[in-house]
């Protein structure tokens, strides 16, 4: 039985929606919040990843900063836009598989606010512990994300809590600094591959690359195992679909957002799906080449570039760039990736 918001989004063409932005100035404005709590992050290219790809590969090392990972940009810039026009706001509540409640539980704190995430049973042991460490009251509850957004929709209406959603411009304003940091930075990219969950990364991708007027084609990532996003780009509206994979639950999206849909279907020019042993293989190639510890979904944009460059090695043009986007993956399972082991 679909719940009365999903099946609004089944019925709405993603295509009227208006695929809304920050513009450059507003991206600026978010990045002068998020470096009163950390530094831009480093971008480098890896001998050892450019001669595995054939080409020149740039990373950009969002692993690098407070939570070990991109989302933290969204939670300041969203928590100071909360404070500033909702003072009456006493507790926040949100769904997360891990990063974007990390996020949310850093940013909260900061502002004063009490923070409640939920999870789903199964989650991240690591992840939780965390979340728990910044400050969050931690609930588990149902079998996937989307099942703990709905328990958040509950919670937010009896006990009169704000909601932060997974997908919000005000999040995408304060992510979009991380591409902002890199399309600077970096020599001219041709292509850069994006993993997507909820939408807010790439979402910030699209955002930097067209305020700053740049040709870059922008790549979305995402599971075989976590197909939702890529039948949805494909048939131009929102299309459930559950998501399965093992090992790469921050793109593990059974349901899309239409507005984070809308902005993949004007600024992205495709999606790349890869397999749970392909995200396996670029986290051991992270830790082999550049002795970074990705999880499973920071390192799908490598798995998806090394997957495209496979094709006659050409794939994509020459100088090709992807977000190590996180790193917070439990000890266990990082040790059964390098082990090349079954993960269970």
């Amino acid at each position: 039985m679909k719940s009365e918001r999903l099946q609004l989004m089944l019925d709405t063409p993603v295509l009227q929606l208006e695929a809304m932005l920050p513009t450059l100035a507003e991206i600026h404005q978010a990045a002068e919040l998020v470096y009163h709590f950390m530094p831009p992050t480093p971008q480098y290219h890896w001998p050892q990843i450019d001669q595995r790809a054939g080409a020149e590969v740039w990373i950009k090392h969002e692993n690098h900063n407070p939570v070990g990972a991109f989302k933290l940009r969204g939670g300041i810039v969203y928590m100071d836009w909360l404070r500033r026009e909702h003072p009456e706001v006493t507790t926040v509540i949100s769904a997360t598989r891990g990063n974007h409640g990390q996020s949310i539980a850093f940013a909260a704190a900061r502002a004063g606010l009490r923070s409640v995430i939920v999870v789903p049973h199964g989650n991240s042991v690591e992840k939780n512990r965390a979340m728990c460490c910044l400050g969050a009251e931690l609930i588990e509850h149902g079998d996937d994300f989307q099942a703990a957004v709905e328990h958040v929709k509950y919670l937010a209406a009896e006990n009169g809590w704000h909601r932060v959603p997974s997908y919000d411009i005000r999040l995408v304003a304060g992510v979009a600094t991380w591409a902002l940091e890199f399309f600077v930075a970096a020599p001219p990219l041709e292509v850069l591959y994006v993993p997507i969950g909820m939408g807010t990364g790439i979402a910030g991708a699209v955002a930097a690359r067209d305020a700053l007027g740049l040709s870059t084609e922008i790549v979305g990532v995402t599971s075989t195992l976590a197909p939702a996003t890529a039948l949805s780009f494909a048939a131009r509206h929102v299309v459930e679909y559950p998501a399965t994979t093992k090992i790469a639950d921050g793109v593990a999206c059974r349901t899309p957002d239409p507005a984070a849909l809308a902005v993949f279907l004007k600024g992205v020019s495709r999606i790349v799906e890869v397999a749970d042993e392909e995200v396996a293989e670029a986290m051991r190639i992270y830790f082999s080449h550049t002795h970074n510890v990705a999880e499973g979904a920071g390192a799908a944009g490598l798995a998806a570039l090394l997957k495209d460059r496979a094709v006659g090695n050409t794939l994509g043009g020459s100088r090709l760039g992807t977000a190590l986007c996180g790193g917070n993956v439990d000890s266990n399972v990082f040790a059964a990736v390098l082990a090349g082991a079954e993960i269970r």
